[in-house]
């Protein structure tokens, strides 16, 4: 069973920072790429920034510049560090990797629960 847990949610005002965090757990043989995704009220659920196991990023386009994502050396936590947030970051932020749990390879959708980022003076 394989586990993600977010964290850094939270009230910041615009121009502020904040960092999420989100942990994988669990049987895990092998991370293809770990990412986060919002999704805003009366919003689809969107791609913000995704890193693969060969430290390649993408970004949707309204973010660049301001977020970066990184992971740490075992790969299994990844973080999003979001600067000059703006109103329009609002959403729930979900974390997703791309993992298999055997040695067949086969990689698999997880999420997160979801952790709320307001962005409001």
């Amino acid at each position: 069973q394989v586990q993600l847990v977010e964290s850094g949610g939270g009230l910041v005002q615009p121009g502020g920072s904040l960092r999420l965090s989100c942990t994988a757990s669990g049987i895990i043989f092998s991370i293809y790429s770990m990412g986060w995704y919002r999704q805003a009220p009366g919003k689809q659920r969107e791609l913000v920034a995704r890193i693969t196991r060969g430290d390649s990023t993408n970004y949707v386009d309204s973010v660049k510049g301001r977020f970066t994502i990184s992971r740490d050396i075992a790969g299994k936590t990844v973080y999003l560090q979001m600067t000059n947030l703006k109103p329009e970051d609002t959403a729930v932020y979900y974390c997703n990797a791309v993992l298999s749990t055997n040695s067949l390879g086969l990689g698999k959708d997880y999420w997160g629960q979801g952790t709320q980022v307001t962005v409001s003076s």
